[in-house]
């Protein structure tokens, strides 16, 4: 089956080595392409999962302009609310838990929302939406 809908999110990241290395950790994620762009000498890399053909984009840039925070973010489904626990007490060790955990019932359920290195916002929900 061929998939013709979204393909990918494209993000400003000032550390591109950090920023991989924090959603392979969070995200469960993996490089699936990366190059300096020859013409920009930009740093770029495409990420994910390998389970559909959409990927995260990190662009490493000097400041980071645009950030994902909290009402824009992206959402990273976990399978169980001890999951969500267990990452909601190892990331507030690290100062970046910054909503959570929350239980709001059906659809939305039982979410945390967390900061990356360059302040963009993940949310960790237990994933409930069947199509």
């Amino acid at each position: 089956m061929s998939d013709f809908g979204f393909t990918h999110v494209a993000l400003e990241v000032s550390d591109i080595d950090k920023s991989i290395w924090f959603d392979a950790k969070y995200a469960v994620i993996k490089v699936v392409h990366r190059r300096t762009n020859s013409t920009s000498q930009v740093d770029v890399a495409w990420i994910g999962d390998l389970t559909r053909p959409f990927v995260i984009v990190p662009i490493q840039v000097a400041k980071v302009q645009g950030k994902l925070s909290p009402a824009s973010h992206l959402g990273v489904a976990c399978k169980t609310r001890e999951e969500v626990d267990r990452l909601c007490n190892e990331v507030q060790l690290k100062a970046l838990l910054l909503e959570g955990p929350n239980d709001w019932g059906h659809p939305v359920g039982y979410w945390a929302f967390i900061r990356d290195p360059n302040g963009h916002t993940l949310e960790f929900p237990i994933f409930l939406l069947s199509l």
